[in-house]
């Protein structure tokens, strides 16, 4: 989508199968140029993960993110699709919300929203770029914040009934005690950010796999990937960049970052994310398939 400028912007996607055709939520520029205020989120529809179209947009609904919403996480539960997404602009007071839809296009907001903070001394109390997965009998909802000089940014990971309705009193902080990952290789600098979950070859019965954005915005940003048994402790299941940025010269050379993760009906996986080469003043969605041996995500040739 285009900024008021002119300039190409889209972030943070994130796609999902729902009535017979794919939705991608994503992160829509301000409307007015020279400002980061008044984000909101997109709504694309696709019937081949290639040609998208705007169908809607989701704006403020509340004092709660009356500056801005971004960096949405959609999953679809019998016949209702959920969407959480973070307030935007109010810095370590950003927070986790919560609305759900039955045709994909129009929301209703959770009347006790934002639903989450994380707990815990480690952090600055801020909660961004929301990604859930269905685990069993419960929700589980990775995050990323900040430790509490809001320097480092790293990732937690809560929990939820099924059956709970996902408002605020509903959720179990797991990451009490310390962050489920944090920045530790050189490549991902001070963050570990915009973390995404899947099921390993598209199993929904598959150990979970976390794909993670590392390094901020241009430093440039680049995809790792961690797994775990539990969904609460992680282990990097590579050293380096699964999906690096691009070479000089290329459309994604100032980074390849925030990632997102489509299982499809006939378990094929999808791995979206965003990149440019104009260090942040445009950005650009794309995607790539991955396959899948032994657990380990590989992206297909060609």
């Amino acid at each position: 989508m285009a900024r008021a400028d002119g300039s190409l912007w889209a972030k943070d996607p994130s796609v999902v199968r729902f009535q017979g055709c794919y939705l991608m939520y994503f992160t829509l520029p301000p409307t007015e140029p020279g400002t980061e205020r008044d984000l909101c989120v997109g709504i694309a529809e696709s019937h081949d993960l290639r040609s998208w179209e705007l169908v809607g947009r989701l704006g403020p609904g509340g004092d709660y993110d009356a500056q801005g919403l971004a960096a949405p996480g959609a999953v679809v539960i019998g016949n209702v699709l959920h969407l959480f997404y973070q307030s935007y602009g109010t810095g370590p007071r950003d927070s986790i919300c919560h609305a759900t839809s039955t045709d994909g296009v129009t929301f209703e907001r959770n009347a006790t929203n934002p639903v989450f903070r994380p707990q815990g001394e480690w952090n600055c109390g801020r909660a961004i770029d929301a990604d859930v997965i269905v685990d069993g009998d419960r929700l589980l909802l990775a995050y990323a914040t900040r430790d509490p000089e809001m320097r480092e940014q790293i990732v937690g990971v809560a929990e939820a009934s099924l059956d709970s309705g996902f408002g605020k009193d509903a959720w179990r902080d797991l990451s009490l005690d310390a962050p489920a990952l944090r920045p530790e290789l050189d490549w991902e600098g001070e963050c570990i950010e915009a973390p995404a979950f899947v099921r390993a070859g598209g199993d929904p019965s598959g150990p979970l796999v976390m794909f993670y954005a590392g390094a901020y915005n241009n430093k440039p940003q680049q995809i790792g990937w961690a797994t775990s048994e539990d969904g609460v402790t992680w282990t990097r299941g590579v050293t380096e960049p699964f999906l690096p940025n691009g070479a000089p010269g290329t459309w994604n050379s100032s980074e390849s970052g925030h990632p997102g993760v489509l299982t499809d009906d006939d378990g094929r996986t999808y791995l979206f994310f965003q990149g440019n080469d104009t260090s942040g003043r445009t950005n650009l969605l794309a995607g790539v398939e991955i396959v899948w041996t032994d657990g380990r995500p590989a992206l297909r040739a060609g």
